[in-house]
Formats: structure tokens, sequence, C-alpha cells
């Protein structure tokens, strides 16, 4: 039974450095994938799935729902690891559904709990603007991720909550603080 762990927040919460962190302390036990990461490995590998994911990517076109789904289900399955952490996933309502569906009919995958890693909104754009990795890091687009990240949280926060998998961590704090306490809640967990 592979234990699965999302891991959601605002941009510039934190969320992928504490799960690649996590993921390093644990090796033998825990893997760490992220939604984009996952299609480009599935495109890599050459498998059908990979051929049609390619043909929307290579066009610029939003990968269909289903697909993703079925890319983070398939990736759990083949990890070799029985904890799997998933950052920056779900990004909607639908994606939530979807992957709640799913799961619901795998007998071989558990969702442990939703953690949240919250932060206020200018603490996340103190963050994504200071770090201005690349063209997406300015204002303008910090604003419009914070947008579709803020849009869907309330209805998914009450989602988990309501089946008691949501777990708020506060963000603002230093990162070995975050990581200690999230990686420790996971424990807690397996």
């Amino acid at each position: 039974m592979k234990k699965l762990f999302l891991i959601i927040g605002a941009p510039g919460s934190g969320k992928t450095t504490d799960a690649e962190i996590i993921a390093a302390n644990n090796v033998n036990t825990i893997a760490h994938y992220s939604t984009g990461d996952l299609l480009r490995a599935e495109v890599a590998s050459g498998s059908q799935l990979g051929i049609v994911i390619d043909s929307y990517i290579s066009k610029g076109n939003l990968v269909p729902l289903e697909i993703v789904i079925d890319t983070i289900v398939s990736a759990i399955k083949r990890s070799d690891k029985p904890v799997i952490l998933i950052d920056g996933f779900p990004r909607s309502v639908d994606q939530m559904k979807a992957l709640d569906k799913i799961l619901a009919s795998e007998p071989d995958v558990k969702l442990e709990a939703v953690i949240e890693v919250d932060v206020s909104e200018d603490v996340a754009k103190e963050r994504v603007l200071g770090r201005a990795r690349g063209a997406d890091d300015n204002e303008e687009v910090f604003k419009n991720r914070m947008k579709v990240y803020t849009e869907p949280i309330d209805e998914i926060r009450k989602f988990y909550k309501e089946k008691g998998l949501l777990h708020v961590i506060n963000g603002e704090r230093g990162i070995e603080e975050i990581v200690d306490e999230m990686e420790a809640f996971i424990k807690s967990k397996i």
C-alpha cells in the first residue's frame, strides 16, 4: 500500500523545496514528484501515454485532466518507495474531484494527508519576486498565479478538511523549522 501526501500552497510558499528536502532526507522510503516533472518524464519514456502527452505539449496546449491524473497515478504505482509526496496538486476543484474518484478505486494507494504550507500573499510575493528565477517571476505573472491558486483554495480546503485530511503548516518561518514539522507530521502518518 502506497501512502500519498499532497502538498499545496501559494506560489513561493516553499512547498517544492520542503518536499525535495524531506525526500532527500528519506531516500529509501519517500519519493517526491511535481506534476510538470511527471509529464515531462512520461514523454521522455517514449510510452504510449508519453506520445499522447507530447502531442499536447508540443503544440503548447494544456494536457487534459484525465491524462494528468493518469500520469500521477502511474508514477505512484511505479515508484519503489512506499511514501509519495506530490507538490502543487490539486490546483483546481476538477483536479481534486478527479483524483478523489480515482483513489477511491485504487486499493493500493491511500491518501494520508493534504499538507498546506500557509503563507500570506505579501510573503509569497516577496519570495517569488526576490528569487526572480525566470521570465515568470514578475509582478503581473505572480498576481495571475496567485489568483489561480486562491480561486479554488477555499473549496479544496473544505473538501479535505471534511475528510479529516487537511493539515496546515505555517510557512512563514525558517525552512529548517518548516521541514522539521512537515517531516515529523508525515512520519507520524506512516
